[in-house]
């Protein structure tokens, strides 16, 4: 049967059990005001009162911020690191990073991520809302401590392989995309734009010297930005998530025949062990698909289109914030064909 790509960073979604006790939701009827966000979670209020916002909603928001801004700090200190100007506290930085630097600064921040990403991940995979609905646990707080005191340190980190593959390389080609369309494609696009009114032949007199880039250029761009970003990163999240799911799920079942208090020698074989089950589990569903790639790639612009909205918005909201709170400096000005292009 075939699963649903879950979404970066996955963790533990906190509308889940919101959705286990809504009866709209269990009885599959269409889609209404009651099944969005804001309606799941007012129902779950009336049921349970404000606690469940504390108890069930905070901890997975938490988990998820946390994840955020590891990674986009990671990100920023590594590229710091690689890119000495980027690393100034300016507002724009002319010349910007070359983009083997911003894939390495991402897959860097990814590969950091993913350390804490990995255990959130294994939470989720075998959280279910019946735990919490027959009173084995109380509360997400309580789930995510029993649960981990349970797997123990092996347990919770089975798997991290496949996040560190797909977290590293997502998100190397996620800033490296992101700050290639934002800024060398920016600065080629008003470079050529503008650099070419001298095509019009105009008087001497009327020419301008000195030209600021319409206010809208750069905003379109910043967003044109986010959604190739977006874009770029599923087609390593995309098909490595749905293996990863697979292989979750494999390590839920073998958790729950052979608990972490096994041998360390044997719990390793049996990991190891669990990519292979995984391999072939996917090896079976690609077959019946027709191969690899129509398998891997299932629903690809459907995942990828739920993701733009979040992720474009994530990201311009980072740039602003970045923008927000670098120091002035100097305008950056590109020379072309006698113009002086000023980069505000």
């Amino acid at each position: 049967m075939e699963t649903e790509v879950p979404s970066r960073p996955r963790c533990l979604l906190g509308t889940t059990f919101a959705k286990a006790i809504n009866p709209q939701v269990q009885a599959k009827q269409g889609w209404s005001w009651r099944m969005s966000t804001a309606g799941l979670l007012t129902y779950a209020i009336r049921t349970h009162g404000w606690s469940f916002i504390p108890n069930h909603i905070v901890p997975p928001l938490l988990a998820n911020t946390s994840v955020g801004a590891i990674l986009y700090t990671s990100y920023l200190q590594s590229l710091g690191a690689l890119h000495p100007p980027s690393a100034e506290p300016l507002k724009r930085v002319y010349p910007p990073p070359p983009p083997i630097k911003t894939f390495a600064a991402g897959a860097g921040a990814g590969a950091i991520q993913s350390v804490v990403a990995a255990p959130l991940d294994a939470l989720a995979v075998r959280f279910r809302p019946t735990d919490l609905l027959n009173g084995q646990y109380k509360s997400m707080w309580q789930y995510g401590y029993l649960k981990t005191r349970e797997l123990g340190f092996r347990g919770i980190l089975a798997g991290w392989s496949l996040s560190f593959v797909k977290d590293s390389l997502g998100y190397g080609l996620f800033f490296a995309t992101f700050e290639y369309v934002k800024a060398q494609s920016y600065y080629a696009f008003i470079t050529r734009y503008y650099g070419s009114l001298h095509w019009w032949n105009l008087p001497e007199e009327n020419l301008v010297r000195v030209i600021r880039p319409h206010y809208a250029i750069e905003p379109s761009f910043l967003m044109g930005a986010g959604i190739a970003a977006s874009v770029a990163q599923q087609i390593v999240h995309h098909p490595v998530s749905l293996v990863q799911d697979i292989h979750y799920r494999s390590l839920a079942i073998f958790d729950r025949r052979n608990r972490p208090r096994a041998q360390i020698v044997q719990s390793l074989w049996m990991y190891m062990d669990a990519y292979r089950k995984t391999f072939q589990e996917c090896r079976s569903r690609a077959i019946s698909l027709g191969g690899w790639g129509p398998w891997l790639y299932r629903n690809f612009f459907w995942n990828t289109l739920k993701q733009l909205p979040s992720t474009s918005i994530g990201l311009v909201i980072f740039e602003l914030m970045r923008r927000r709170y670098g120091s002035e400096a100097e305008a950056a000005t590109i020379e072309k064909d006698g113009y002086s292009i000023i980069l505000t």
